[in-house]
Order: C-alpha cells, then sequence, then structure tokens
C-alpha cells in the first residue's frame, strides 16, 4: 500500500509492517493536548459524544494533560486525517489541540480465527 510521505503516512507504514490487516478495524488512539485538567475534562465529555473513548493523563509537565480519544476505525490515511481534523476543530474552543495518533494494530487473530481444538 501506498501512502503520503508525512508523518501520517509514515505511521501507518509502521502498521503495516508490523503486520496488522488494514482491512479491519483497529483501536485508535488520538492524543488531544489540554492546558490543564479542567481543559482537559471538558475535551473528554464533548469528544465521548463524538463516539470517542477518552481516557486522560496528567502529562506532569507543568499542569498540561492529554486526552487520549480512542475509536475503534480502518486506519486509512484518509480516516486518520479527518479524524485529526475533527478533533481539532472540537477541543480549539478548549484550547486544545491534536497531538498525533498511535495504535496497537489488530496482528493478533480475530475471533473468527480463534477455534478451539478440542
Amino acid at each position: 500500500m501506498k501512502y503520503p510521505d508525512d508523518s501520517d503516512g509514515e505511521v501507518l507504514r509502521s502498521v503495516v509492517d508490523a503486520g496488522a490487516d488494514m482491512s479491519r478495524s483497529m483501536i485508535i488512539d488520538f492524543a488531544v493536548v489540554a492546558a490543564d485538567e479542567r481543559a482537559a475534562r471538558a475535551i473528554a465529555d464533548l469528544v465521548a459524544d463524538q463516539g470517542f473513548d477518552p481516557s486522560l493523563s496528567d502529562n506532569g509537565r507543568g499542569g498540561s494533560w492529554c486526552v487520549y480519544c480512542s475509536k475503534s476505525m480502518l486506519a486509512t490515511y484518509e480516516g486518520v486525517v479527518a479524524a485529526q481534523e475533527h478533533l481539532g476543530k472540537l477541543v480549539a474552543g478548549h484550547g486544545g489541540r491534536c497531538d498525533g495518533w498511535a495504535t496497537f494494530g489488530n496482528g493478533g487473530p480475530s475471533p473468527a480465527d480463534c477455534h478451539d481444538e478440542a
């Protein structure tokens, strides 16, 4: 699969190289940086209403926080770029900014691949 020569394309190539099946969805974690805990909690509520599963983390860097916005989706270039743009617009009103994404992929067996050998 050919991806653009940018940071999103680089991450997608590494996901493929790690053995992920790009035709199956996977959990993708989008990182959103927030200025403080209050902003992070407001952002978490906002993204939850948009279908993301948020989790909060104190960055330990002078009060900034990170909201990890997880979503099960196909890892396509267009999809991850659109999700980052969507999140960026959502969180801007709370001073947040999208700061990339990551995934553990889906390289394990799918439920259909598991069977009992009894």
